[in-house]
């Protein structure tokens, strides 16, 4: 489990993204019953940094405060300067102990540049994605998501989706009743699944506005009823051609994926905060028991009973 975290910095970081990583995992948030961590912003040389933003930064910890990390994270770099080798160095010597690495945006560049991402699913902000298949031709680059876990390595693209990504790990390590409390002392929607686009056309609309705002409220009380698309795009009053169109111009991804993630998201809360029987569990949400442990098993790498072991708030 996650105690100890390290975000590693140079010159040229950005001070954004650096925000994100100290917000998700630097914040203590002790007095609302969450968990802590030990962390340390950390540089090759201790001292002045400076960032993209035209400031500096004093950074009192070397790279062995992240030979102690758990999970060491790098934020938004310069893409073009050369990644210096005593963090090259820092990457591996984690990557070897079996500490989990995570970037925002073009830190996973500094993975790269450390062989990291050789023979991995890997991602980084949309406008640096064929560079970075370029300059790696080993690594697998997905440009469109938000973030990808090839467990032990985690990337993510521009800004936000570090957010996204951390709540991700957050849900992996304490279960999604902690993250979701986390994300809203963030002011955040609480997940964003990693496949969803990066570049959404149109935002989600508010509920009230003619569009599918009613139908996704509809969806998330009726989980445990048949939601394909003919039936969904009947009550949206348009074909399915029209509706699967729509659907993904608006959220980023398809119905059946959305319907998917709120099942999901359902699962993991009974599974938490209730003792009932994991096929009552799976037909409260739509899903067969063998569907519900292949979902599992598929994007959360536990079986439900597993999950529900690690995560229950009632044990």
């Amino acid at each position: 489990m996650i105690t100890n975290v390290a975000a590693i910095v140079y010159d040229g970081v950005a001070p954004f993204e650096l925000g994100v990583v100290c917000e998700a995992w630097g914040t203590d948030r002790s007095a609302d019953g969450l968990p802590t961590f030990d962390f340390a912003v950390c540089t090759p040389r201790p001292g002045a940094v400076t960032t993209n933003a035209g400031f500096g930064l004093q950074v009192p910890h070397d790279l062995a405060r992240a030979a102690e990390a758990d999970l060491v994270v790098v934020p938004a770099v310069p893409r073009h300067n050369e990644v210096p080798s005593d963090v090259v160095e820092a990457l591996r010597a984690a990557y070897t102990r079996g500490a989990r690495i995570m970037s925002v945006c073009s830190g996973a560049f500094a993975l790269g540049a450390a062989g990291l991402l050789d023979g991995r699913q890997c991602t980084t902000h949309w406008m640096f994605a064929a560079e970075l298949a370029e300059r790696f031709p080993a690594a697998e680059v997905l440009p469109e998501v938000l973030y990808v876990d090839a467990d032990p390595i985690l990337t993510s693209a521009g800004t936000a989706a570090g957010v996204d990504a951390s709540l991700y790990l957050w849900r992996k390590e304490f279960g999604s009743a902690i993250a979701n409390q986390v994300a809203r002392r963030m002011v955040v929607p609480p997940q964003r699944e990693g496949g969803q686009a990066q570049f959404i056309r149109n935002a989600v609309p508010d509920l009230e506005a003619e569009t599918l705002g009613p139908v996704l409220t509809w969806i998330v009380e009726h989980l445990d009823e048949p939601l394909d698309v003919d039936a969904l795009a009947s009550r949206a009053a348009m074909s399915p051609r029209t509706f699967a169109r729509r659907f993904r111009a608006e959220t980023g991804t398809t119905p059946h994926a959305w319907v998917t993630t709120q099942r999901l998201h359902r699962a993991e809360h009974l599974l938490e905060e209730t003792d009932r029987p994991v096929d009552w569990v799976a037909a409260a949400v739509g899903f067969t028991p063998a569907v519900l442990r292949h979902h599992f098993a598929q994007t959360r790498g536990l079986s439900p009973q597993r999950y529900r072991r690690r995560f229950s708030a009632l044990t």
